[in-house]
C-alpha cells in the first residue's frame, strides 16, 4: 500500500513556495535547471522537473534534499519550512 503525503493545503510539501521565492529573489535568478544542478554538484539527484514539482508542491521533499536546500540559499531549514524571519 502507498501512503500518500500531503499538507492540509493538498500541498506534498511545506518548503516549495519559500524555494522558489528564495530562487526567484537571488541576484542572478538561477533557472530551475541551474538549481537542479547546484543540487547534483552536493550528490542529490535532480532537474528540472524535479525542481518545478517541488516549487509547485506536487512532490515531497525529503531532509536531504531540505538541508542542500538550505546551503544554497543560506537560510535555515525551518526558514525553508515556515519562511524567513522578516515574513513572519
Amino acid at each position: 500500500m502507498k501512503v500518500q503525503i500531503a499538507t492540509i493545503t493538498g500541498q506534498k510539501n511545506l518548503c516549495g513556495r519559500n524555494i522558489a521565492k528564495l530562487r526567484k529573489s537571488m541576484e542572478e535568478k538561477p533557472s530551475q535547471g541551474k538549481l537542479a544542478v547546484w543540487l547534483q554538484l552536493r550528490g542529490i539527484p535532480a532537474n528540472k522537473n524535479t525542481i518545478q514539482r517541488i516549487e509547485a508542491g506536487t512532490r515531497a521533499v525529503k531532509d536531504v534534499e531540505l538541508d542542500a536546500f538550505a546551503q544554497i540559499f543560506h537560510v535555515s531549514a525551518d526558514e525553508l519550512l515556515h519562511g524567513l524571519s522578516t515574513d513572519r
